[in-house]
């Protein structure tokens, strides 16, 4: 699905698979399109259909302190 500009958004990545601990290796390649070191902060965002979580997202912290500050001005 792409938008007005031509980006490709809602795509399938990669397959995780989670470990006895509930963690998960993000994939080198979607770390490295992402710009993602050890030690950063992720935001994890989802959306639910009839009260279940159905999708979850992965933003940079420090990209979404960015958009926020951009949207509110501060």
């Amino acid at each position: 699905m792409a938008n007005k500009e031509g980006s490709t958004c809602c795509r399938f990545q990669a397959m995780v698979s989670i470990d006895e601990r509930g963690q998960m290796v993000l994939p080198k390649d979607i770390r490295e399109k992402m710009n993602i070191s050890a030690g950063d902060k992720l935001a994890i965002a989802s959306n639910e259909d009839d009260g279940k979580i159905c999708c979850l997202f992965l933003v940079k912290a420090d990209t979404l302190n960015k958009t926020v500050r951009e949207i509110t001005g501060l």
